[in-house]
């Protein structure tokens, strides 16, 4: 069974409800019969028709999670007719587990009102994202997965932003993957100062920092790719490290690398890929405005999974 049919029945086993606020739109209605036929989730279509019941009580509660950034009460009113206002405020209140979007919004639209409103979670300093990248060899990883991260999102993290990524990720990995170990490599082009540069110092901070915040968690670096995931190399490049050979979460130090990396094991590697994003203290997941209906489907039920292990 692949990584997909398993977070789909593990979806199936806790139903969650998540908010799909582009409710008007072809593929997410098509998308929502099939959630609710096969019981991945209660989904909650907000469109043109929907009423919206609480808005009244949401402006307020919008009104004063915002009041001091300068919103007033007539913008909060005015706020919550938008279904993504509103969907947000769902997840916040307690309504709604969870929120899918993007087959129409950017990913700006939906992660503003997300940070504004669900905000990161505590102790985690930004959002970010993970792949969870399911390869066609089982030599790598944990049985052939691995989590990349981040892909999508931070450009230029710092040495604690990377930390904090590296954390939200091995925490992915459990969650999502079933990744009973996390192993995180925190990479670099030097293994264990095989380079100097200010770049590999900045690894070397983030991983010490790590540490820190995730003191059992198994990570180490500055590792190579190769170091990182290659027993062979590891075991030469680093030896005696807890991660060098077997790493299963890969921790890339800008965005640039991380995103080239993706689409490489993706398209040349013929590695199933599958987008979320981490930090939010409620899941809100972002689809490509080029999404299929199964995108849909299958980002809800990652969704509603990450909702089980918020609970």
């Amino acid at each position: 069974m692949g990584l997909i049919e398993r977070i789909r029945d593990k979806a199936r086993s806790c139903k969650k409800r998540i908010v799909l606020p582009e409710g008007d739109e072809p593929r997410t209605v098509e998308a929502a019969k099939i959630i609710a036929n096969e019981g991945l989730a209660e989904p909650i279509l907000i469109g043109s028709g929907f009423v919206r019941s609480k808005a009244g009580e949401y402006a307020e509660a919008l009104f004063e999670l915002r009041k001091a950034k300068g919103l007033t009460p007539e913008k909060a009113a005015e706020l919550v007719t938008d279904p993504m206002y509103y969907g947000m405020m769902m997840v916040k209140s307690g309504d709604a587990d969870g929120l899918v979007s993007g087959a129409v919004h950017s990913t700006g639209d939906m992660l503003r009102p997300a940070l504004q409103i669900i905000k990161t979670r505590p102790g985690m300093k930004l959002v970010s994202s993970s792949f969870l990248m399911e390869c066609k060899s089982d030599a790598f990883g944990d049985n052939g997965l691995l989590v990349y991260a981040d892909c999508v999102v931070n450009p230029c993290p710092s040495a604690e932003e990377l930390a904090h990524i590296a954390v939200a990720a091995a925490d992915t990995a459990r969650t999502l993957c079933g990744i009973a170990e996390p192993r995180v490599a925190m990479l670099s082009f030097s293994t264990k100062g095989s380079a100097e540069h200010d770049l590999v110092k900045k690894v070397r901070e983030a991983t010490a920092i790590a540490h820190g915040l995730a003191p059992n968690l198994v990570l180490d670096g500055e590792l190579q790719f190769d170091a990182a995931t290659v027993p062979e190399v590891g075991a030469v490049k680093a030896k005696g490290s807890p991660v060098a050979g077997r790493a299963n979460v890969l921790i890339f130090p800008d965005l640039q690398a991380g995103n080239i990396c993706y689409k490489i094991t993706q398209r040349i590697g013929g590695a199933d890929c599958f987008a979320v994003l981490q930090g939010l203290a409620k899941p809100c997941n972002d689809l490509s405005r080029g999404c299929s209906v199964e995108d849909i489907v299958n980002t809800v039920a990652i969704t509603a999974v990450q909702a089980q292990g918020q609970a």
